[in-house]
């Protein structure tokens, strides 16, 4: 298993509630693949630098995990088809 660093930015016209459910739900999926998540932070509404998806500004999500390379691939994919998701970077921490 490999460390990685998520970071996704989910669209700005979700409420709070709805956001909180969307950060659960793709934390709940590297758990059940076996990872785990070992931060979640989440970074409220900014405003982007420029426009993605006709949208200036979203909520910013920190993931840090611990999960195999197909899990996490599993998760870029969903991210790309979510309508929810508006953009999303993948980082794989590299061992020291």
């Amino acid at each position: 298993m490999n460390k990685y660093e998520i970071l996704y930015i989910i669209h700005p016209d979700l409420t709070e509630e709805a956001m909180t459910e969307e950060a659960e739900k793709y934390k709940a999926m590297i758990e059940a693949d076996g990872g785990e998540v070992s931060n979640l932070e989440k970074w409220g509404k900014r405003k982007l630098a420029y426009e993605v998806k006709k949208q200036r500004e979203g909520y910013y999500v920190l993931m840090n995990v611990v999960a195999k390379p197909e899990t996490v691939n599993n998760l870029d994919r969903v991210f790309k088809i979510s309508e929810t998701v508006i953009r999303q970077l993948i980082l794989r921490e590299d061992e020291e």
